[in-house]
């Protein structure tokens, strides 16, 4: 029974239109009148608990992330960073409130998000600002942008899908899996494959020549990220036109976040290409999505086959909705994918009680915990160190850390959470960046919370080094 009313237009609208459906459409698949369609996305009549039922069986939407506060694309947690920022944080605004912005109107939040990331890049690069002039979209960086835009779409491509499906199907060889995509290349498009050394390409791990149709791979990449780039260069050859539909749907701002988000399809269909859909995610099922039985089988690594996990979203047929976080020893992140929820923040870093950052203690070794957000959310979460794909100077450090996660409903399906008490095993509190998190005797925390007045006092010290008065 419901507890309350849910007005969800906007993401009823949002689900109609990601299947190309007009109103009269997707009212006769759910067993309405357009009319009380109509109604339903203008939020003049809540969604009962009918219709969520007709939506998860008629449209494969999971019921508990769309009838959730935070929504489909996470909008009221991002804006509750926006407006714990002290420059808003005095004006109030309820969770209430963002939540019915969000949900009403997500155009509106979305700009709000954007304006605040170019507020926070104006801080951060105030030349850059200077020299952009009365344009501040350039303010918005070209990998924000296309992040943000990949996330919008759970980071799953149908149209690379099944492209890359039917191509990594053709391609076949019993004893390499990189050889297939060096004949492909070679006969479909009369491009031959080098290894050269590193002086030849300076700066650059691979290149190729259009006018001598040479694709030169360095010497220092290792088997599993040569073969990546053999398939990236395939997938830009193959896949040209579907992309470049791809591009223009998009509609980038500018010109380094078209190019950007060029690179990011090409590199989603050569995971495609390498692992295609339906055979991926019936060996995941079948080894309990134990990372490297996956990488044995398709020639990659572990960040590779970590990153195609979050990509799993096909219509009645996802695997687990993993989220996956990759960081360098400094804690920067450099990737961020979710197949489902997302329970870090949006524009700070992430909680130091998540073993994400302890995996460098222990190189090569996969280190399972729970976790639990503060709004009671648990997952589970699985890091360990990887190798960054080619390392010009031995000097320098070879370590980053991933970490992959999910709701703790799905932990069962999962090999590493094996003898796991999963309903008696204390979960860690974490929470979002420690500016926006709510916890309050946090042992961990780096910075004061945002918006929060201090509770310090001169004659007691507290465990934590900035207690605050509960709102």
């Amino acid at each position: 029974m419901l507890q309350r009313k849910l007005f969800l237009g906007a993401r009823l609208k949002r689900v109609r239109r990601e299947r190309g459906l007009n109103q009269s459409q997707m009212a006769g698949e759910l067993g309405i009148s357009a009319s009380y369609l109509n109604h339903l996305e203008r939020n003049q009549r809540p969604v009962t608990a009918g219709i969520l039922l007709r939506l998860a069986q008629g449209f494969d939407v999971d019921v508990k992330t769309f009838a959730s506060e935070s929504g489909e694309g996470g909008g009221a947690n991002q804006l509750s960073e926006v407006f714990s920022d002290p420059m808003l944080s005095d004006l109030g605004v309820s969770r209430s409130e963002l939540v019915e912005l969000a949900d009403n109107a997500p155009a509106v939040a979305d700009g709000i998000s954007r304006l605040y990331t170019a507020f926070r890049e104006l801080q951060r690069q105030p030349a850059e600002a200077e020299a952009a002039g009365s344009d501040p979209r350039v303010l918005i960086t070209p990998e924000t942008w296309v992040r943000d835009y990949i996330q919008a779409q759970r980071n799953h491509w149908p149209e690379l899908e099944e492209a890359s499906e039917t191509l990594g199907g053709a391609l076949v060889h019993p004893l390499s899996t990189a050889e297939p995509l060096r004949l492909r290349l070679k006969d479909a498009w009369g491009v031959e494959v080098r290894v050269v050394g590193p002086e030849i390409l300076e700066d650059a791990s691979q290149q190729y020549d259009p006018q001598r149709r040479v694709l030169m791979l360095s010497s220092l990449l290792r088997p599993e990220n040569r073969q990546f780039g053999l398939a990236y260069q395939l997938a830009l050859l193959e896949f040209a036109p579907i992309i470049a539909q791809m591009l223009e749907a998009a509609r980038p701002p500018d010109p380094g976040s078209r190019r950007l988000l060029h690179m990011s399809f090409a590199n989603y269909a050569a995971g495609a290409i390498i692992m295609p859909y339906g055979k991926f995610l019936r060996a995941a099922e079948e080894y309990r999505y134990a990372i490297d039985r996956l990488c044995a089988q398709f020639g990659s690594n572990v960040e590779q086959v970590a990153h195609r996990l979050t990509t799993l979203g096909r219509p009645g047929a996802k695997g687990v909705p993993f989220f996956m976080l990759r960081v360098d020893p400094a804690g920067n992140i450099s990737k961020r994918y979710a197949g489902e929820a997302f329970p870090f923040s949006h524009f700070g870093g992430t909680c130091p009680r998540w073993h994400l950052h302890n995996a460098f203690q222990t190189p090569g070794q996969t280190i399972r915990q729970l976790i639990e957000t503060p709004d009671g959310q648990r997952f589970f979460t699985i890091s360990r160190t990887i190798e960054r794909p080619i390392r010009p100077d031995l000097r320098d450090d070879a370590l980053l850390a991933i970490g992959l996660g999910c709701d703790i409903k799905h932990a069962p399906r999962i090999a590493y959470a094996d003898g796991l008490d999963l309903l008696n095993t204390p979960a860690t509190p974490v929470g979002p960046a420690c500016a926006v998190c709510p916890r309050l005797q946090c042992p961990y925390r780096a910075t004061a919370p945002a918006g929060r007045m201090l509770a310090v006092e001169e004659n007691r010290k507290t465990i934590s080094p900035y207690p605050f008065v509960p709102s």
